[in-house]
């Protein structure tokens, strides 16, 4: 009580009681202003003021985001323009060879020939991949397509065709392998761990390491030469990486049912309390076929304890799945199974509810999430 009595008393002190006399047309009038109505007044002002600081405070923001932008866009605008003037430099210079001397026509198709027979190199590694045929197709047309009445103008065409053809094996390229280390990385496997750097795979492409060392063994440019060399280097991990996604458990075990319990932590359904559990369930009819995953070699059919009828496929590089409470087998240990090919039937042995296919993935003898690698397959079927 005491504080809001000295409160009070600071408040009247700040804002005594005010009268105010306003004379007009000889008469007086009088106006009391009471300390509520100062501090109503006072309190109008300050929040008038907060308002306009914080209008200026929003004003100044917007300004410096609004500069900050028009800074990137004249940087962006700048870059554009440098490598359009870098282009056109190109293309004047290559055009002024044209038109030199008898002898510079000659050069300038020569080199054409050894640029065409290093995009060879490249094209032959390209062909066969899924997925090249279309992604190169457009670039073929349009230079297939490119015809002018001037000879000059013709041979400088062949070359921006050359161009566009590079630039579109280059995009396919590296599209690929981006998608396939994905499905990796997505599996929580090390892309590099499948890929051999030292591959011959490519030719010399890819065997140089300095690119200038390359340029003059091709007999091109440098710029070209890096171009073609870091296609046939993303072309090689794609094609590496392709051949080892084939032999990965990324396919689905079973066609029928749907999944009904994850990886990890779950409730038992005999003990009813928090328990780990180290793969995914799928649920289905009695004898249900159940399918390989991946190919391989099958390691063990028999009973284990708790899981039942077991089927367990060792896939190499450490890759092991193995599917339980099945009620039959359809292969024996050392047969070499591929991808989708029926090995059991699914049942309901061993520690089991009611009939479903009990599946794991184990990598270096550790249980593995199936399910990173069931999502994995599908980043392998779009790069395929």
């Amino acid at each position: 009580m005491e504080r809001l009595a000295k409160l009070k008393s600071s408040l009247v002190e700040l804002f005594p009681e005010r009268h105010l006399y306003v004379r007009s047309g000889g008469a007086m009038k009088g106006f009391v202003l009471t300390t509520r109505k100062q501090m109503m007044i006072a309190g109008g002002v300050a929040a008038g003021a907060l308002w306009m600081g914080v209008c200026t405070a929003a004003m100044l923001v917007n300004l410096l985001s609004a500069s900050s932008a028009d800074r990137e866009i004249a940087q962006l605008k700048a870059q554009s323009e440098r490598y359009v003037a870098d282009r056109q430099a190109r293309l004047d210079s290559a055009m002024a060879r044209l038109n030199a001397a008898s002898g510079s026509n000659a050069d300038v198709a020569q080199a054409i020939e050894k640029r065409h027979a290093a995009l060879a190199m490249l094209l032959t590694d390209l062909k066969g991949a899924p997925g090249a045929a279309q992604a190169l197709t457009p670039a073929i047309n349009r230079a297939l397509a490119a015809q002018d009445a001037s000879p000059v103008r013709r041979v400088e065409m062949v070359r921006i065709g050359q161009e566009q053809l590079l630039e579109a094996a280059d995009s396919f390229a590296k599209g690929r392998a981006d998608r396939l280390r994905l499905a990796f990385r997505m599996a929580g496997l090390s892309p590099s761990s499948f890929v051999d750097r030292g591959s011959s795979l490519g030719g010399p492409l890819i065997d140089s390491k300095d690119p200038r060392a390359l340029a003059a063994v091709l007999d091109v440019d440098d710029d070209f030469a890096v171009r073609i060399q870091r296609a046939a280097r993303d072309l090689n991990e794609s094609k590496q990486l392709a051949q080892a996604a084939e032999d990965l458990p990324v396919a689905r075990p079973t066609n029928a049912g749907s999944q009904t319990s994850g990886f990890g932590v779950r409730f038992d359904p005999f003990t009813r309390r928090p328990a780990y559990h180290s793969g995914l369930d799928f649920n289905g009819g009695y004898a249900q076929p159940i399918y390989s995953t991946g190919p391989g070699v099958v390691s063990f059919t028999g009973q284990r304890s708790g899981y039942g009828n077991v089927v367990e496929i060792d896939h190499g590089r450490g890759l092991k799945t193995r599917y339980a409470h099945l009620s039959g087998f359809a292969v024996r240990p050392g047969q070499r199974v591929a991808v989708g090919q029926r090995i059991a039937a699914m049942g309901s042995t061993g520690r089991s509810t009611g009939t479903h296919l009990h599946y794991e993935v184990w990598v270096n003898g550790r249980a593995q999430n199936p399910g990173r690698f069931l999502k994995a397959g599908q980043y392998v079927l779009q790069a395929d």
